[in-house]
């Protein structure tokens, strides 16, 4: 007599434990959203089974998220080895503990990218779970807050710097806790009081026409945070023969409305993008993005998110795209290329971030600080944990932190380093607040290298050959 199972409350006596799922990818295995398949609900249910049991006999990604060792426990330990027994709580459970580091998918070998006959992409199948489940339940209040972080930078300028303050009042943390479950520790960047559009308008980067070799896409949080960063990628591009520019009305990727399913918000952020970008990009110009994210989402994740003219744009937009590292590092051997630094700052722990890794374009930041005299560097190349807003959160915060750990342990092993290097901003926080030293973006410590006072220590002048 076949063992009866529950499954979504529902006893199954058809489920036993010898029945067979299909490895090879199958009518549910879609990504493409404007697929009306994509939004089916039992396709999608049979596609998530389809997956874990993949993932379950496979068991190559136990080190990366929670996400596998919750589903290997889940079915090892609860449902006798049957990925169909987990109820809709507990695929939940297992989806929420994904942040999207795409670090599975880099070391997959049943992917699409490598033209696997499973054609499985664990962090596309996430999204589309997310978003299934968006449409059904709608969003929180802190989805659409940590969503939009244009809004956020907006708000926090609007309060004349009491929003910097007001983030390290722990009365304030304990209520920004309790009604939006941001966890009252987590490390959140200070807002600037300008963002870097209005510097670069004020400074004469801003472009008033076409033409150019390449245009800027500093990123939401260069926007808001941090514009230092973008002035320095500027200065290095132009000690470099490259007059790149910027332009106005960008806004963000679209990775945080995503990360929590929001679609329609992340077509609506790309669209704006495009619209801006596309007269430059149709010119000739490359588009340059200064953080990995940002350039995994216009060169990947655009063309396949989008719909109709929009689609066609992205497929446009993605072949421009560049990291500023990887355009730079293009640059070496021309004439132009500039390696006349002033200053050191001697040994570098590297982080590779985990969405550079994603784009499978190397890690030319780093290669381009090995230029500098007496550089050498140490590549870490575990993920930090931060992940977008995932440890921001209340009840991620802590994993953050361990899933970080080992990124944390491989950079302070570097004690003769004093400088540590990272493309990703959230990166270099995470590592400010749990390993003690604040990671900088490449292009900030080649502009220091170009000037004397960048770093203490300062470039012997090259000697006149006999």
């Amino acid at each position: 007599m076949a063992e009866h199972y529950e499954v979504d409350g529902q006893a199954r006596p058809d489920t036993t434990p010898g029945e067979r799922i299909s490895y090879h990818a199958g009518p549910g295995t879609i990504y493409d959203p404007v697929d009306p398949g994509y939004w089916d609900g039992g396709l999608l249910k049979t596609e998530v089974e389809r997956a874990f049991e993949i993932c379950h006999g496979c068991r190559m990604c136990f080190k990366y998220c929670d996400s596998f060792p919750t589903l290997f426990g889940l079915v090892d330990d609860r449902h006798r080895g049957d990925v169909r027994a987990l109820t809709s709580e507990e695929r939940d459970q297992v989806m929420d503990d994904c942040f999207q580091c795409k670090l599975c998918e880099v070391q997959c070998p049943y992917t699409p990218r490598e033209g696997h006959a499973f054609a499985l992409d664990f962090p596309r199948l996430v999204h589309r779970y997310q978003a299934v489940r968006a449409k059904r339940e709608g969003f929180s209040l802190r989805d659409r807050v940590l969503g939009n972080p244009d809004f956020a930078g907006t708000m926090a300028r609007a309060s004349f710097g009491l929003a910097n303050t007001m983030n390290r009042v722990a009365l304030h943390r304990w209520f920004m806790d309790k009604v939006l479950g941001i966890h009252p520790e987590a490390h959140l960047p200070d807002f600037a009081s300008a963002t870097f559009e209005a510097w670069a308008k004020k400074s004469g980067h801003l472009a008033q026409d076409t033409g150019h070799e390449a245009v800027l896409f500093q990123t939401c949080y260069v926007q808001h945070n941090e514009p230092q960063i973008g002035k320095d990628t500027l200065e290095v591009l132009e000690k470099n023969g490259c007059q790149a520019k910027c332009v106005g009305g960008l806004v963000c990727c679209g990775m945080p409305a995503w990360e929590h399913g929001d679609l329609e918000t992340l077509r609506k952020q790309a669209r704006q993008n495009l619209d801006v970008l596309m007269p430059q990009v149709e010119a000739g110009a490359k588009v340059l993005v200064i953080n990995p994210t940002c350039a995994m989402m216009l060169r990947r994740e655009y063309p396949e998110l989008l719909e109709g003219e929009d689609r066609e744009r992205a497929r446009r937009l993605a072949a421009a795209v560049r990291d500023t590292g990887e355009f730079l590092w293009g640059l070496r051997n021309e004439p132009r290329a500039n390696w006349n630094f002033e200053s050191t700052p001697g040994p570098i722990a590297y982080h590779s971030p985990c969405h550079l890794r994603a784009q499978a374009i190397g890690f030319k930041g780093r290669d381009l600080l090995r230029k500098i005299p007496g550089v050498a560097i140490t590549t870490v190349m575990e993920c930090c944990g931060h992940d977008g807003t995932y440890a921001m959160k209340t009840e991620s915060f802590e994993a953050s932190a361990r899933l970080g750990a080992k990124a944390f342990q491989g950079m302070q092993a570097q004690e003769a380093a004093q400088v540590w290097a990272t493309e990703c901003p959230l990166a270099g926080l995470q590592f400010e607040q749990h390993a003690g030293r604040k990671a900088l973006h490449p292009m900030t410590i080649l502009a220091r290298a170009y000037r004397r006072d960048g770093f203490p220590t300062p470039v012997p002048p090259k000697q006149e050959e006999a």
